[in-house]
C-alpha cells in the first residue's frame, strides 16, 4: 500500500537531510506505528505519504513514495484526498468550519459526496468515537481534547484507505484514548484501513501495531515487527522496560501480557508497602476558595478549594472537558472568574499594588496578593504558565529572538532561556522559525521562557504533548528541581506514566468539582482509569514506575 524507494528528504536551507535513504514497505490493513525522539522527522514521514512533503513544506525529494501506485511527486495532497486522511498534531489549524456537524461533513462536501451517504458516514462516525453530544456545539468551544476526536471524525467520514496520525491520543484522557484506539484497531480488522500512527505515548498504542518504524535523529530509519524495534530501546513503554529488567523473553507489549508473567515477581514483593514519606508542614504559596467559572450556561469549575505548598509538585487530572485548563487560567490570573478567590504569596520585599480588595499583609509580614491585580510582566515572575498550545505565546521570527527577548522580559543573563531550551530539547537551531519545530520543541521553547523568570508558582496544562520519553525525564528533572528550590508546581496531563513519575499529589476534578485530593500512590493505585502500567502489572502491589520496581527488588535482596 505504501511504498519508500530509497527517499531522502531535505527542507529549504537546511544543510542535513531529515530522512535519509529510506526503504520501506507497509501493507495493506497493517497498522504502522512511527516512534523516534522529538524532532527527529516522525511528521515529515506522514507528510511525505501524503504529499504535504514537498508540495506544501517546500525541500528537496529524493526516492519516490507511492501510495496505491500512486506517486506522491506527481500527486498533490488535493489528489490523494479520497485515498489518504491526515490528523495532524494540532488539529484546530486544519478546522475550516465553526461547529462540529460542519466539520464533519465537510471533506465529503469537497468529494461531491451524495446527500444520502453523507448522512449515513456521518451518523456512524457519530456514533464509532462517541460524538453525539457535541455535534452541535462550536468547535472553539471544545476542550483540546474533544477537538482532536473531532479531527479525527472529519477525517473518516471520507472513508479513506490510509490515515496518518500524528499524535492522535496526546490529548486526550485514558478512557477516551482507549475508545478512539479501539475504533482505529477494528477499521484495521474490519475494512483493511492502512493506519501510520505516530506517538510518543507508546504504553497506549504498542500492543495494536503491527509494525514500528523508528526514526533516528541522523534522519535513519528502520522497520520491523514491533516487539523486535522496541526490545532494548530506549524508547519503550514501562511494560517493556519492566520485562527487560526481569529478563522476560519474549518481551511483552501489553498489561495483560505482563500481568501473566508477573505473579512470581509479586509474590517476591508482596511485604513491600512503599509510601510516601509524611510531608512536614510547608508555606502555602497559592491559595484558591470557592472558584467559580461560568461560560454563559456552561459551569467549568463549581467552587473549587485547592492550596499549593512549596515544595510540592501536584497533577491535576480528569476526563476531557473537566474543567483542568479553565482552573489553571484563573489560578493564572488572567483567565475568566465568575466567584471565588485566589491569592499567592509574594517573597520579602516584594511589594503588592496598592489595591486594598486585592491585597493584604499576613502576620508574619509577607504579603498576599490575588495573580489578577498584578501586571502580565510582573505576574510571570511569580505565576506562570505553559498553555496547552504553546504557539499561542510565540510571535517572533526565530527561537533566538524568541529567547533574547524573554531574557530581556525577565531581567535574567543574556542566554539564559537558551540554555534551558537546549536542556528540554538539545539540538534545536536558534535560527529556526518556532513555526517550523516540532510540537515538542514548541513547547520546550515556551516553558524554557517562563521559566527563565523563575517564578515560584509554575502551572502548566498538559506539557508532555509531543515530547518521547528522554525528554519527558529531562522535564521531570526540571520540574523536580524547581520544586526543591521552594517553588510549586500544578500540572494538568493525561499522561499517567509522567504523573507516576513527579506527582507528589493528584487532584482529580469531574464536571468542575474536586473528587479526589491526596497522596500519588493513593490515587494512582487505587484508579482503574489513572493508573499507570506498572500498578497495573503489580496491583495490588503499590509500585507505580520501574524504578520503584527497582527499588524494591534491591530491598528485598
Amino acid at each position: 500500500m505504501i511504498h519508500f524507494d530509497h527517499v531522502t528528504f531535505c527542507y529549504p536551507e537546511a544543510t542535513q537531510p531529515v530522512l535519509r535513504d529510506v526503504d520501506l514497505r507497509i501493507q495493506e490493513g497493517e497498522l504502522c506505528l512511527v516512534v523516534g525522539p522529538t524532532g527527529s522527522g516522525k511528521t515529515t514521514l506522514l507528510q511525505l505519504v501524503d504529499g504535504l512533503a514537498p508540495h506544501f513544506t517546500g525541500g528537496l525529494l529524493q526516492g519516490t513514495v507511492t501510495v496505491a501506485g500512486r506517486d506522491t511527486r506527481e500527486n498533490p495532497p488535493r489528489a490523494l484526498a479520497d485515498l489518504v486522511g491526515i490528523v495532524a498534531q494540532d488539529p484546530v489549524a486544519g478546522f475550516v468550519t465553526d461547529t462540529v456537524e460542519e466539520e464533519l461533513v465537510y471533506g465529503m462536501e469537497q468529494l461531491a459526496t451524495p446527500a444520502a451517504v453523507m448522512r449515513k458516514r456521518l451518523e456512524e462516525v457519530i456514533d464509532l468515537l462517541g460524538l453525539g453530544p457535541l455535534r452541535g456545539r462550536a468547535l472553539a468551544r471544545l476542550s483540546a481534547g474533544e477537538q482532536q476526536r473531532v479531527a479525527l471524525g472529519a477525517v473518516m467520514t471520507n472513508h479513506p484507505r490510509v490515515l496518518l496520525l500524528d499524535e492522535p491520543t496526546s490529548a486526550l484522557d485514558p478512557p477516551a484514548a482507549e475508545e478512539v484506539l479501539a475504533a482505529i484497531t477494528r477499521l484495521v480488522d474490519d475494512i483493511g484501513l492502512t493506519v501510520l500512527l505516530a506517538e510518543h505515548r507508546l504504553e497506549r498504542v504498542a500492543q495494536y501495531a503491527d509494525s514500528t518504524i523508528q526514526v533516528g535523529l541522523d534522519g535513519s530509519v528502520s522497520h520491523g515487527p514491533t516487539r523486535d524495534q522496541l526490545g532494548g530501546s530506549l524508547l519503550a513503554p514501562p511494560v517493556v522496560e519492566l520485562g527487560a529488567l526481569l529478563g522476560w523473553s519474549p518481551i511483552p507489549l501489553s498489561v495483560r501480557d505482563a500481568r501473566r508473567r508477573a505473579a512470581p515477581l509479586r509474590r517476591r514483593l508482596q511485604e513491600v508497602r512503599p509510601t510516601q514519606a509524611p510531608i512536614p508542614p510547608r508555606e502555602v504559596l497559592l491559595c484558591a476558595r470557592e472558584v467559580q467559572v461560568q461560560y454563559g450556561n456552561v459551569t467549568a469549575l463549581a467552587a473549587v478549594d485547592l492550596a499549593l505548598h512549596a515544595g510540592e509538585v501536584v497533577v491535576l487530572m480528569g476526563r476531557n472537558g473537566a474543567g483542568k485548563s479553565s482552573l489553571l487560567w484563573a489560578l493564572q490570573g488572567s483567565g475568566h472568574r465568575s466567584a471565588g478567590s485566589v491569592s499567592i504569596r509574594l517573597p520579602a520585599g516584594v511589594t503588592a499594588p496598592r489595591k486594598a480588595d486585592r491585597r493584604k499583609t499576613r502576620a508574619d509580614g509577607l504579603t498576599e496578593v490575588d495573580p489578577a491585580a498584578l501586571r502580565p510582566e510582573r505576574a510571570r515572575r511569580h505565576v506562570a504558565l505553559v498553555p496547552q498550545n504553546p504557539s499561542d505565546l510565540l510571535y517572533l521570527d526565530t527561537v533566538r529572538a524568541e529567547c533574547a527577548d524573554s531574557d530581556r522580559l525577565a531581567d535574567s543573563t543574556p542566554g539564559t532561556t537558551a540554555a534551558i531550551v537546549q536542556t528540554l530539547a538539545p539540538g534545536v537551531a536558534l535560527s529556526q522559525h518556532p513555526r517550523d519545530l516540532s510540537e515538542g520543541q514548541r513547547l520546550a521553547l515556551v516553558l524554557a521562557i517562563q521559566l527563565a523568570a523563575a517564578p515560584g508558582i509554575l502551572l502548566l496544562d498538559e506539557p508532555t504533548r509531543g515530547l518521547d520519553y528522554e525528554a519527558k525525564r529531562r522535564l521531570a528533572g526540571l520540574i523536580s528541581a524547581h520544586a526543591a528550590s521552594g517553588g510549586t508546581v500544578l500540572l494538568s496531563s493525561h499522561d499517567v506514566e509522567f504523573a507516576a513519575r513527579i506527582a507528589d499529589r493528584v487532584v482529580v476534578l469531574a464536571d468542575g468539582e474536586v473528587i479526589v485530593d491526596g497522596p500519588a500512590v493513593d490515587v494512582l493505585t487505587s484508579s482503574p482509569s489513572f493508573s499507570p502500567q506498572v500498578a497495573k502489572v503489580l496491583r495490588p502491589l503499590r509500585l507505580l514506575t520501574v524504578d520503584a520496581v527497582r527499588r524494591a527488588m534491591t530491598e528485598r535482596e
